[in-house]
């Protein structure tokens, strides 16, 4: 079981655990009014009689069935009537002994009668996936609605415009089965990051599962399972293996060395073998890139992924302009 899978399956074990605590507890506050009113505990028993007269009366056949149940389930309203009245009238709500659900159209359960996943549930994986990725906040503000093409004028718009293009269309068709690699390259201020953020949220909500992080921090935890092999409390570096999508922020701010390059060298290649899809974002031009990588990486970078040149002046400046 795939790290996300395993995490899913945590989330609706604990749906399910909330949905029998929520019948637990109206169970217990039953009990209490009834101890409490002697009263309730007697309209309590025979509503219970009720509803299985109103079953057997469904299920036997018997006389004229619909005015049967009719007469029944008027009894029964009587009966909620009474008991909601002695709760009231010594200071509880009427409805104190009932199930108290968060959802009330899956009953906390996380999934519909028809079996289908239930919109809190979804709601509570994705933000799971956010936090996990470590985007939980960029996502609110940085996603392809709040993206504004106002920021960019002439030809850098025109560009934009594509760029946006692609990017909507690599979230829409993600399906983490056919690899598609995107790298963005283009100085600080212009996108990068808004748009990899933008990805990540719409691919998070459709259940993969996406690491967004630094090529700093990556070569950092890469750093400290080679070198710090008795620590305790080792980075999981395997998880930049195989997750269904890798973003990499700000490759170029890592310290260049050989140990770092052959780290970049074989987590791409590596990934690119076993078809994992990629997005690296980069304020290094290509010449730098050249110079700085290695042909083993470089190669790669131009060679297995969709170029998009982000164009335009600093949006950062910009938006403080405004």
């Amino acid at each position: 079981m795939s790290r996300n899978e395993n995490e899913q399956s945590e989330i609706i074990h604990a749906f399910r655990e909330k949905s029998a605590r929520a019948r637990a507890d109206a169970e217990a506050r039953r009990a209490e009014v009834d101890a409490k009113f002697p009263e309730i505990a007697r309209i309590d028993e025979t509503l219970q009689a009720t509803g299985l007269r109103i079953l057997l009366a469904a299920t036997k056949g018997e006389g004229d069935i619909k005015k049967r149940i009719a007469q029944l389930k008027e009894t029964n309203d009587e009966l909620l009537a009474a008991r909601g009245e002695i709760l009231r009238s010594n200071g509880y709500p009427e409805d104190y002994s009932d199930v108290h659900y968060e959802c009330e159209k899956c009953s906390d359960s996380g999934f519909l009668p028809d079996g289908k996943m239930c919109d809190c549930l979804k709601r509570t994986i994705a933000r799971s996936g956010f936090e996990r990725c470590g985007i939980a906040k960029l996502v609110e503000k940085q996603n392809f609605d709040s993206f504004d093409l106002g920021y960019y004028t002439g030809s850098a718009r025109e560009n934009m415009e594509g760029v946006l293009r692609i990017c909507r269309s690599y979230a829409e068709k993600f399906n983490g089965e056919e690899m598609q690699n995107l790298i963005f390259i283009g100085k600080t201020g212009l996108g990068k990051t808004h748009l990899s953020s933008a990805i990540a949220k719409e691919v998070i909500e459709r259940g993969y599962d996406v690491i967004y992080e630094s090529a700093q921090n990556i070569i950092s935890d890469f750093e400290k399972e080679k070198f710090s092999r008795y620590d305790a409390d080792l980075p999981d570096t395997k998880k930049y293996f195989d997750c269904d999508l890798l973003i990499i922020d700000d490759l170029g701010t890592e310290m260049t060395t050989q140990f770092t390059v052959s780290c970049l060298y074989n987590l791409i290649n590596t990934r690119l073998i076993n078809e994992k899809s990629m997005i690296i974002s980069t304020n290094i031009e290509r010449q730098e890139l050249l110079e700085r990588y290695s042909d083993r990486i470089t190669s790669r970078l131009f060679g297995e992924f969709i170029i998009c040149v982000f164009e335009g002046t600093d949006i950062r400046a910009s938006k403080l302009r405004r």
